[in-house]
């Protein structure tokens, strides 16, 4: 099935909101996740719903088919597999990826993208630690939580940061922060949820509650 960039995008964006909610996704939530108008949804609603990706009723929203999610999960997997590619061999930052890798994960080519995963060893995560889709669309999760719900005196390794917000990952790169990191909190602060951590088991710092909620743990036995 061929469908447009712009397809895609919204094909991915319903994908990722559906991940979040077990309900049908709304309009304006798909209009909010692309910053373009209702109207606008609406059209590609219509158009997807032709090509049996989504499913949409009145009153009860956008519903990803098996077909639709098939596909998203396949740009998912090529956006991932570039940002690996950029990072490790043309030594872009994590910070720099996601937009190139916005505009690379509409490569149609299936050969292409499967010796690019040969090529890389066949990782398994992106620089920022989401899991990557494999060539049948499965995904392999591993438990986590994020650094605000751990309690005092827990410790965690960092596994997963969000890769849309550069600024958040010039701020992880300034204080040492990184995949694989143990984080050990030592004080939680209830008034903002900050907390007073320790990296690596040298510095220690204060981590806001906004920052804290964004770094995703595994708990360290």
């Amino acid at each position: 099935m061929k469908l447009s960039l712009t397809e895609e995008n919204y094909l991915k964006a319903i994908y990722h909101l559906s991940d979040d909610s077990a309900e049908g996704v709304s309009t304006n939530a798909i209009a909010e996740e692309l910053s373009t108008k209702a109207a606008s949804v609406s059209d590609m609603i219509r158009k997807l719903s032709k090509k049996k990706v989504i499913d949409y009723q009145k009153y009860k929203g956008v519903q990803i088919t098996e077909a639709g999610r098939k596909i998203a999960l396949q740009i998912i997997r090529k956006h991932r597999l570039w940002e690996v590619f950029l990072v490790e061999k043309l030594s872009f930052n994590w910070d720099e990826v996601h937009d190139v890798a916005e505009q690379l994960e509409h490569i149609k080519s299936t050969t292409l993208i499967s010796r690019l995963d040969e090529y890389l060893g066949f990782p398994t995560m992106d620089p920022h630690g989401d899991p990557i889709p494999d060539e049948n669309g499965e995904i392999k999760e591993s438990p986590q939580l994020p650094l605000s719900e751990f309690s005092e005196n827990t410790i965690g390794i960092v596994v997963k940061v969000p890769d849309s917000d550069p600024s958040l990952l010039r701020h992880l790169d300034k204080i040492g922060m990184k995949l694989g990191s143990r984080i050990r909190v030592i004080e939680k602060v209830e008034f903002d949820n900050s907390a007073l951590i320790s990296i690596d088991q040298s510095k220690e710092l204060y981590l806001s509650g906004e920052i804290a909620k964004n770094i995703m743990l595994a708990i360290k036995e």
